[in-house]
């Protein structure tokens, strides 16, 4: 089996390769399929090692994508009011859209408002004790609430349209191919950024901690720790991938609409988790490209039966590798192992 270290490298390198061998299009699709695996990276460190299933994190995504959003639409703008504010009859710019002018708020707004929502929520939540399928249910209420919001507020946010028509970034076009790969070279590094930050913090006491709390939370309880802190803390962590993902996701794809960060993109997020292993971040980063890599050739190929194509696949995946595309790679490894031991008793038994 390869070294899961050298294993990491080589995908990487792979990935920052990826402009010399494919083509235009399938390298924004793949952009894009990276914004969803920081995603499915947050979702495995709170589901997959603290145990807290969330089925909203579309909203947190859909946050950092309009805050960017917002950011693009007044560059487009050129100091005019942005097209949809027109035709909404607003004759004066919001006062919370004024801020986005300058790239460097949008930047930190994609990053920090998502994860100040998500530690208000978590707060309150987990410190009245809170969690399990009522949890799930409470950050789908929230996916509803943000939906129906930013569709009411067409005047501000673009209603069902969303935010579109962008031109430029830091004043270079976006429909440059050069400026594409710029922008994919620069989600590849943020996933990379993030995986290694994220296998530190699991790997370490903290990431002890948090798989405790998954497994009993009243005995970490009991031993003195408040397992509060560490679920709105890694919740919002979670949360702030989500929003860097989103912000990434419309510099690469150009679009952002409420219907991107309601249910079905909040279950699909759990869902690349699962199939790729809930428990492994690698897997999760697999899962999220595998699952929409398969989408993509499926609705290509079989236009009418994608979508019962790619659910039974995920029905195939949960019901014969329950552990995820992760899973299999471990016992492929316990089985070499196994085999390795048993060569290395017959030699102690040939030599005695």
């Amino acid at each position: 089996m390869v070294n899961k270290r050298w294993g990491y490298w080589l995908f990487f390198v792979a990935l920052f390769l990826a402009p010399f061998y494919l083509t235009e299009f399938r390298l924004s699709l793949l952009g894009k399929f990276l914004c969803f695996a920081i995603v499915a990276v947050g979702i495995s460190l709170i589901w997959g090692y603290t145990g807290i299933l969330s089925l909203g994190h579309g909203v947190y995504f859909g946050l950092g994508a309009y805050c960017m959003a917002m950011y693009l639409k007044l560059e487009a703008s050129r100091g005019h009011l942005p097209d949809f504010m027109e035709w909404s009859s607003v004759r004066e710019l919001p006062w919370f859209w004024k801020p986005f002018a300058h790239p460097v708020v949008a930047v930190i707004a994609a990053i920090v408002l998502p994860a100040l929502l998500a530690a208000l929520l978590s707060y309150f939540t987990f410190k009245n004790r809170i969690q399990g399928v009522y949890f799930s249910l409470l950050s789908q209420a929230v996916v509803v609430v943000f939906v129906t919001l930013f569709i009411g507020k067409q005047e501000w946010t673009g209603g069902t349209n969303g935010l579109t028509n962008f031109s430029t970034v830091f004043g270079f076009s976006l429909s440059s191919p050069l400026t594409q790969i710029v922008l994919y070279w620069l989600t590849a590094a943020v996933l990379a950024l993030i995986f290694v930050m994220t296998r530190r913090l699991t790997t370490g006491r903290l990431g002890k901690v948090l798989i405790a709390i998954r497994d009993a939370e009243n005995r970490v309880r009991f031993l003195g720790f408040n397992p509060t802190v560490y679920k709105v803390f890694v919740y919002s962590l979670s949360a702030a991938f989500a929003g860097v993902a989103g912000a990434l996701f419309v510099l690469q794809v150009g679009l952002i609409s409420p219907e991107m960060m309601g249910i079905i993109p909040s279950i699909e997020m759990v869902l690349w988790a699962a199939v790729g292993g809930r428990h492994s971040l690698m897997g999760a980063i697999m899962g999220a490209i595998v699952m929409n890599t398969a989408k993509s050739f499926l609705s290509e190929n079989y236009p009418d039966l994608w979508l019962l194509l790619l659910g039974a696949l995920f029905v195939v995946v949960v019901l014969f590798v329950p552990k995820g595309l992760a899973g299999i790679y471990e016992s492929l490894a316990a089985v070499r192992i196994k085999e390795k031991r048993g060569h290395e008793r017959e030699a102690r038994v040939d030599v005695s």
